[in-house]
């Protein structure tokens, strides 16, 4: 009798979990291009942050917009091969750029020339690429598309596959009131997106929020150093002046010429973009062609690894202290501080998120 009920109970127990899987199965195959629920946020100015720099007016975030942006964020068919989307570099677990490469890799696995900046608070961003050479948000989707080294697709080509696709037709036409897909409304979708990627819930905000949290001795100490010595070009709260500066790391390659590609000004010569250090811990490797592996290796570059050329910021290239030269301790301090800008919601919110 108890064997009958125990086999009872056993078959109860696996049909449970039978259903169970299938649920989890069911719910890890589930089309990404689903309308997004009724809470979807829109766009806002988290209460610590400057007004944004977007043109939110020729282009205002919806619902179905931000859908439409995020499908196509995640794929391939923008690229030639089908195999390569906009969230193969810039993976959400890494903040919005790739993990474990120093460069990202393209169609026939070609290499990119920079390592992938991230995709964080880009509505507030004034120039785009390591170089500067998008000053617009709606453009910057041209680059990676039709570069022969990412994407290696057109525009019009693009266009024609999302037209014969069986779900795009009417998810423009939801977004943007008909059917109709041209590149315009394509690449105004992905900026629906992309403005989505805030990043304003780390320790840092809610200190400076008043939000019930505050900083530890270290902390405060990191925070205090990092004022005096690297906001200048970390400007808060987006940690980015937007700007470009020669930070006297070594010249592997001479052809890197930086900002001097896009002004033709000898001046700018080795001046990149300034990153934001928000997520930092997340986005390794670093600096422009992701030379270092550690955000130790970057503080240890600052303080004593500056190297002597004429166009190395000012702040850095004191001829008589060169570099920030901070102590072990300040050292530590400073990254504990860096820490403090890890926004741990960002990398799993499932808004944002492929699936």
């Amino acid at each position: 009798m108890r064997n009958q009920e125990f086999q009872k109970t056993m078959s109860i127990s696996f049909k449970y979990v039978t259903l169970f899987v299938l649920m989890i199965i069911l719910t890890s195959c589930k089309d990404i291009s689903e309308p997004i629920t009724d809470t979807f946020p829109g766009f806002y100015t988290p209460a610590n942050f400057p007004q944004p720099s977007y043109a939110f007016a020729s282009n205002p975030v919806t619902k179905d917009g931000f859908a439409l942006g995020k499908k196509l964020f995640y794929d391939g068919i923008l690229s030639r091969t089908g195999l390569i989307a906009c969230g193969t570099c810039h993976l959400q677990n890494s903040a919005f750029t790739q993990v474990g490469h120093a460069k990202s890799h393209g169609v026939d696995d070609g290499e990119t020339e920079y390592n992938a900046p991230p995709v964080i608070n880009l509505a507030w961003n004034e120039a785009f690429m390591w170089e500067g050479g998008v000053l617009q948000l709606d453009n910057f989707p041209v680059n990676p598309i039709t570069s022969h080294i990412e994407m290696d697709e057109t525009l019009d080509n693009v266009v024609k596959k999302l037209a014969a696709h069986p779900q795009y037709p009417s998810l423009f036409k939801a977004a943007f009131g008909t059917n109709e897909i041209t590149s315009e409304r394509m690449i105004k979708a992905l900026s629906q997106f992309q403005v989505m990627c805030i990043s304003a819930d780390s320790k840092y905000d809610k200190v400076k929020r008043s939000e019930g949290a505050q900083f530890s001795t270290d902390e405060q100490a990191g925070y205090t150093l990092f004022k005096a010595h690297c906001a200048s070009c970390h400007s808060e709260p987006l940690f980015t002046d937007s700007k470009f500066h020669n930070n006297g790391i070594v010249i592997m390659d001479p052809k890197e010429l930086g900002r001097q590609n896009i002004s033709l000004n000898p001046n700018d010569a080795y001046k990149f973009k300034t990153p934001t250090l928000r997520n930092a811990i997340w986005t390794s490797p670093y600096m422009h062609d992701g030379r270092f592996e550690t955000l130790e290796q970057v503080v240890n570059h600052y303080s004593n690894g500056i190297i002597d050329h004429p166009t190395v910021d000012t702040s850095l290239n004191n001829p008589i202290k060169r570099g920030l030269q901070f102590s072990d301790t300040q050292k530590k301090q400073l990254l504990t501080f860096l820490n403090t800008l890890s926004d741990t919601s960002f990398i799993r919110r499932r808004l944002l998120s492929e699936f």
